[in-house]
């Protein structure tokens, strides 16, 4: 047998049965009697035998297979939500294949492209949103697909699972007021994307309510590469310029800033207090205890997995889904 692909024939002249019997038994059908699907699975196994999932697709029209785009999955973020949304597709016996895009267009254009020739069956995908052009490509393709993390407001048709944003961006900001920090840096996302812009709105919120002035020199966007945080934050310091508070837009830039500050002697929180977004330290376990906003990746991973399996199996249905999930703040040792 070696040289070529084991077959349902090769399998039914070993076993001496048929090879109706043989597919029916690897399909756990009940009409098989137990004893016979454990002997037909096992010979599969020992003999090296993999169905085909192609042909089973032509039957089918699905290839049980769901695509799932993001910006950047060296962000622990993005590797969380993607572990999560793997986790419960296996419960339904889909496979998921990851496209990282460097939140580039071009990249996010070549991915979706990519994605729809493997015929997968949806996907789910957070935007770079430079455009809705490439989103409005895969709505005219009509593969089901579903927006997380992010979303277009002005695009109702468009499907999302997002966190409550502009809530996280408040109680971040609320939180370093509150604890006395007048002048709080908001080392923001790039301003083109949704999630950049409703905790902006939350950071205005906080100041509002607490009758501070919005201070525009507080309010920088920083790239998403490693390393430029750590450029702006050492510019800042070696500008002298006032603030005490950092508000950062995910967790990664808020460890950069603090690796900055440490590099120049200052302590944390007692010289600069620090808060994050994303709440990666409920997975990971690191030694400085980053405060976060928690946008419960978990949930949101699990919503749009459940909306785009809602999608695939139910291809006539009209319904809209613009689900927000709560953000909460925990407190750990970056803010006193």
């Amino acid at each position: 047998m070696e040289g070529r692909k084991v077959t349902l024939r090769d399998l039914a002249m070993k076993a001496g049965l048929s090879v109706n019997t043989i597919s029916r038994a690897l399909k756990d059908k009940e009409d098989i009697a137990p004893a016979t699907r454990k002997l037909i699975k096992d010979l599969a196994k020992d003999m090296g035998y993999i169905g085909n999932a192609l042909a089973g697709s032509l039957r089918s029209g699905l290839t049980k297979t769901i695509a799932v785009i993001v910006s950047d999955v060296a962000n622990p973020h993005f590797g969380i939500m993607v572990k999560d949304i793997d986790k419960t597709a296996r419960k339904h016996n889909y496979t998921i294949f990851v496209i990282n895009t460097e939140d580039d267009y071009d990249m996010e254009e070549r991915a979706i492209f990519t994605a729809i020739r493997k015929n997968v069956d949806g996907i789910i995908i957070c935007p770079s949103q430079r455009s809705t052009d490439n989103i409005r490509f895969l709505q005219k393709n009509g593969v089901p697909f579903v927006l997380i993390g992010r979303r277009f407001k002005d695009e109702p048709e468009f499907d999302y699972v997002i966190c409550d944003d502009e809530k996280g961006g408040y109680l971040a900001t609320k939180h370093l007021v509150e604890s006395g920090h007048r002048r709080v840096l908001f080392l923001n996302g790039p301003n083109r994307i949704s999630s950049a812009q409703e905790r902006f709105e939350g950071y205005k919120r906080a100041h509002d309510e607490a009758g501070l002035p919005i201070e525009e020199d507080l309010i920088i966007e920083v790239g998403a590469s490693a390393g430029d945080t750590k450029q702006v934050v050492r510019q800042l310091i070696e500008q002298k310029a006032d603030f005490t508070g950092i508000f950062a837009f995910n967790d990664v830039i808020a460890w950069e800033a603090v690796y900055v500050l440490h590099k120049y002697g200052y302590r944390v929180p007692d010289d600069y207090a620090v808060i994050g977004f994303d709440n990666i330290q409920s997975r990971l376990f690191i030694p400085f205890q980053l405060s976060s906003i928690s946008n419960s990746k978990g949930k949101m991973s699990k919503r749009a997995m459940d909306i785009i399996l809602h999608k695939i199996n139910h291809p006539e249905s009209k319904e809209r889904f613009h689900e927000v999930i709560d953000t909460t703040l925990v407190l750990r040792e970056s803010t006193k």
